[in-house]
């Protein structure tokens, strides 16, 4: 299994301990460009992708762990941008 298929499995597990940095390789290896948002960027980054809805996220602080709820609106728009297979918010 490489990399990305255990990042994306631990990632559909949605872990309590998932990192921006975790967050942000994953998204890079779906396609995924990171973009600072603005001059300084402050505490927003955007992911673009040339086939899929751009995803603003705020990175987390002061910690660096993404929480839930932040995990399953990007799980629900890679799932409907179709960069993963279906998945169910309550499995």
């Amino acid at each position: 299994m490489s990399t990305k298929e255990k990042l994306m499995e631990r990632f559909k597990t949605l872990p309590s301990d998932f990192s921006f940095d975790e967050l942000s390789t994953l998204l890079c290896r779906l396609g995924y460009r990171k973009e600072e948002k603005g001059k300084t960027s402050g505490s927003r980054a955007i992911f673009t992708c040339d086939d899929a809805t751009p995803l603003l996220i705020h990175k987390p602080h002061p910690g660096n762990i993404v929480q839930k709820y932040v995990m399953k609106r990007i799980m629900k728009q890679l799932t409907d941008d179709g960069k993963i297979k279906k998945w169910n918010e309550n499995s």
